[in-house]
């Protein structure tokens, strides 16, 4: 059985120590639930990826998440870096592989260009719970240091999911989303409360054209106190923006590209694809580039 290999590679940016830093083994068959999660507390990265080889035919790799303090059911960063690896690895041509993971089986695209690589990840099926109360929202504002001002028109504050859940945040200004500065004690209380640990704010407040909306996502009661760039933030902004015409629609798929990682100088790209049927999203997608910053192996 071969030895687990660790990388450290860098999601939705091709700049090194850009983008959202996500650790990633190959060959974990070996390693056990508490290794595994002891590995991602020494990474320290929001998310560490364990790539284990397929029991069967359905799918080509089960991969498992974990924050420095727990698993999680998927993670969009680490799903790209982890296919980013096995490709530079295993020097893939282009082809889509099937990973198994909490959420179900998912198809993930794996493109080569130019001797590099591009990876879309297919998610989980779009899910918008409805507004969260009145009291909720207050505790919500209050822990994040907003105003009921500050919030964006037409943008109700719901939890959106496409398979890892996040609580959306519309607010109007760039500069008051770069200067928060939120109580994680506070957003982590809220979490048991709404049963959702992840609080994605966001603008669609832009200088270029080419960028549609910035973010920022705080999950303290998983160990993150802030993820540089979410891939399973964007993917349900995607379908939100949708739900509540916030984007434009022609036809039945919608493309916009978010950038997040501003304030805290980890800037990255990522760009989102949402099908519709009857004007309803039906499937989201996400895609990124990748960098690998170092490829190791653990000691003895």
């Amino acid at each position: 059985m071969q030895k687990p290999i660790i990388y450290q590679i860098d999601s939705f940016t091709r700049q090194k120590f850009k983008g959202n830093p996500a650790g990633v083994v190959r060959h974990a068959e070996q390693l056990n639930e508490h290794e595994m999660q002891d590995i991602a507390r020494e990474l320290n990265n929001s998310e560490t990826a364990f790539i284990l080889a397929s029991t069967n035919a359905d799918y080509d790799y089960h991969i498992r998440y974990f924050t420095p303090t727990t698993e999680v059911p998927i993670c969009g960063h680490a799903t790209i870096a982890a296919l980013y690896a096995v490709a530079l690895e295993d020097e893939l041509s282009t082809c889509t592989l099937h990973i198994k993971t909490q959420i179900g089986i998912l198809p993930i695209f794996v493109e080569k260009i130019d001797d590099d690589y591009e990876i879309t990840m297919t998610q989980g099926k779009f899910e918008l719970s409805p507004e969260l109360s009145l009291e909720n929202q207050a505790r919500l504002l209050q822990g994040l240091g907003l105003d009921i001002a500050d919030l964006a028109d037409n943008c109700p504050i719901q939890i959106a999911s496409t398979g890892h859940s996040k609580v959306m945040i519309g607010i109007k200004s760039r500069k008051k989303l770069n200067q928060l500065q939120p109580s994680a004690e506070a957003l982590t209380v809220l979490s048991e409360v709404i049963n959702c640990n992840g609080y994605f704010v966001f603008t669609l407040d832009t200088d270029q054209a080419a960028v549609f909306s910035y973010g920022r996502m705080f999950a303290p009661a998983i160990g993150i106190t802030e993820d540089p760039v979410t891939g399973n933030a964007h993917g349900p902004l995607g379908g939100y923006l949708v739900q509540h015409g916030l984007i434009p629609i022609t036809g039945d798929t919608v493309k916009f590209t978010g950038r997040q990682g501003e304030a805290i100088h980890r800037l990255g790209e990522v760009h989102v694809t949402v099908n519709l049927e009857n004007g309803v999203p039906s499937r989201v997608q996400i895609k990124g580039q990748a960098v690998a910053i170092f490829r190791t192996s653990l000691l003895s």
